[in-house]
């Protein structure tokens, strides 16, 4: 099976430099063809399956903040986007907005650390988070979305690339459906899912409604939507950065941990640390509209 390792740099850089091309293609010894895609996206294609040629070349680069992937040539461009939101698709936890709005900002913040790397039962630090938040308004959902969410660069370009390919893409978040039906309107995606917060009379209870949207809902989804769409899981894109996407990355047949976790790098197929999310549409063959 023929391969593919592509060189992505930040869009917010110079792109990939002709000396990065150089060492890269010097490293990997062979005879071959690097192709530019953009001034951020390189490709070459090589003979042979995925080995670590993805290694080789990292330590050739150094330091330089390129992103180094290595996949099969075929079956790259996948029928389904399914991707995490909070510190993924947006810069910020929402959840630890609105703790720091309820006056707990620290404590919450540090529960969200811990659980995205893993240490403690994700649904637990969201039940313990909300709790936080009984007697705060609503108002403060809305001046959250209004003041502190910032979209990741490549995000709308992700989704819609997809979108023209004849992709389905659904946001799927264990942050609040307030959120990613904002997120989602934003982005264009076809749909979205997340945890709901109860709420009575304009006033959060400090609880969330059951069963909670983790780790295993997420991979539930991915199959979920598979039998909808009448398609496999290795025909799934799946992005996020946290503990409770490691499931749904590892079940993709393109897992992408983006500027994960260190536990979500060493999960997933395809690790991103310096690119934007668009990043995912050269990864599949695809450009941006």
């Amino acid at each position: 099976m023929d391969t593919v390792l592509l060189l992505i740099a930040s869009r917010s850089g110079p792109g990939v430099p002709n000396e990065a091309v150089n060492a890269a293609l010097s490293a990997l010894g062979a005879s071959c063809e690097a192709v530019r895609l953009a001034p951020q996206a390189v490709e070459i294609a090589l003979p042979g399956p995925v080995d670590d040629r993805e290694e080789v070349v990292r330590a050739a680069l150094g330091d330089q903040p390129i992103d180094v992937a290595h996949i099969p040539a075929s079956g790259r461009a996948k029928k389904l986007l399914i991707a995490d939101m909070d510190s993924t698709f947006i810069h910020q936890e929402c959840i630890d907005e609105l703790g720091k709005l309820a006056g707990a900002g620290d404590q919450i913040a540090a529960i969200t650390e811990r659980a995205m790397r893993g240490e403690f039962n994700f649904e637990e630090a969201l039940r313990e988070r909300v709790s936080f938040m009984k007697d705060l308004s609503t108002d403060a959902i809305e001046k959250v979305k209004d003041a502190h969410i910032t979209f990741t660069d490549g995000g709308r370009d992700l989704v819609q690339g997809m979108r023209a390919a004849g992709a389905h893409t659904a946001l799927v978040s264990g942050g609040f459906t307030q959120f990613t039906a904002f997120v989602a309107e934003r982005c264009g995606f076809h749909e979205h899912r997340a945890n709901r917060l109860i709420i009575e009379e304009g006033i959060l209870t400090g609880k969330v409604e059951e069963p909670v949207l983790g780790q295993d809902a997420k991979v539930s989804a991915v199959h979920e939507f598979c039998e909808r769409l009448g398609i496999t899981t290795e025909e799934v894109l799946a992005v996020g950065d946290g503990a409770n996407d490691i499931g749904m990355l590892g079940l993709a047949g393109m897992g992408v941990a983006f500027h994960g976790k260190p536990a979500v790098r060493d999960a997933a197929s395809v690790r991103l640390d310096h690119a934007g999310l668009d990043g995912l549409l050269w990864l599949q063959g695809l450009s941006a509209p």
